[in-house]
């Protein structure tokens, strides 16, 4: 790994890094943030999976949650939201190709050479960070709009490798919804069966979630036709899956929102991972 930025953070080191990444064929940046309480002993970890158009920095740098990964003892991990670099093929529109890599596995063409952004995130960058820094075995995920959508279906496909799981306006049904039909279409081609495995509507219905599962949606979000909050409340009381889904008026889709209720999902995924 190469050492890209690092600094003092709350009693903590807030650090950025590069690695060649096997997994996208390209090199990849990612973030960690490293409580006061890793120089000491190990501590569980929190990812924060980002929304369209993002990178590591965004929360890293606007969410507001190293104040409360520092008092809590929780190591933070952001990943990138796609591949970069030239070698990558990219579209026009902001919610296809760079900056939103939907957190999947690509099968067509061009995007399957680099957008393997499933992987990345469930098996290399997991195994690199666990390797490389003083991270216990203990891990929760969360996420905004496409980063919540990433979190919910990453967790529900694999239960065994996270023990909370929370997420901020995701795009919770995909399959069904403009964010998400045009972009399985371009990386997964027309066979809409294999969409059904990044949908946590689907996911939802079909296997659920191990422990309980946190949700904020801001009412006044500009984009909230489009994450469909409604069809995953449906999923859950139908299959009576313990789920907090918390509706906040006045609160739009903007990092304004992340960061208001960033303290709570903070807590949340603390008392999980430290076992209270």
């Amino acid at each position: 790994m190469e050492l890209v930025s690092r600094n003092r953070c709350f009693g903590g080191e807030q650090a950025v890094y590069k690695h060649a990444s096997e997994a996208c064929g390209v090199d990849m940046t990612f973030a960690v943030f490293l409580p006061p309480q890793a120089k000491s002993r190990s501590v569980p970890a929190l990812w924060y999976l980002s929304g369209l158009t993002c990178t590591h920095d965004n929360a890293m740098t606007k969410g507001g949650f190293q104040q409360f990964a520092a008092e809590y003892g929780v190591a933070l991990i952001f990943p990138d939201t796609s591949p970069r670099g030239e070698a990558v093929p990219d579209n026009d529109s902001y919610d296809l190709g760079v900056g939103a890599g939907f957190y999947l596995n690509a099968t067509q063409d061009p995007w399957r050479s680099h957008f393997q952004m499933y992987d990345y995130v469930v098996c290399e960058l997991r195994s690199l960070v666990q390797d490389a820094f003083p991270i216990s075995e203990r891990h929760g995920i969360t996420g905004h709009s496409m980063g919540g959508h990433g979190a919910l279906t990453i967790a529900m496909r694999n239960p065994g490798l996270f023990a909370s799981l929370s997420a901020f306006s995701p795009i919770v049904n995909p399959c069904q919804s403009d964010w998400g039909r045009k972009q399985f279409s371009a990386y997964l081609g027309d066979d809409e069966s294999t969409w059904a495995q990044y949908d946590a509507t689907v996911l939802m219905s079909e296997t659920g979630w191990h422990g309980d599962i946190l949700i904020d949606q801001g009412a006044d979000d500009q984009f909230i036709d489009l994450l469909r909050p409604q069809a995953f409340a449906e999923a859950t009381a139908l299959r009576r899956q313990p789920c907090v889904l918390r509706t906040h008026v006045g609160y739009d889709h903007s990092y304004f929102f992340v960061s208001t209720f960033a303290k709570d999902h903070m807590c949340w995924h603390a008392d999980r991972l430290n076992g209270n």
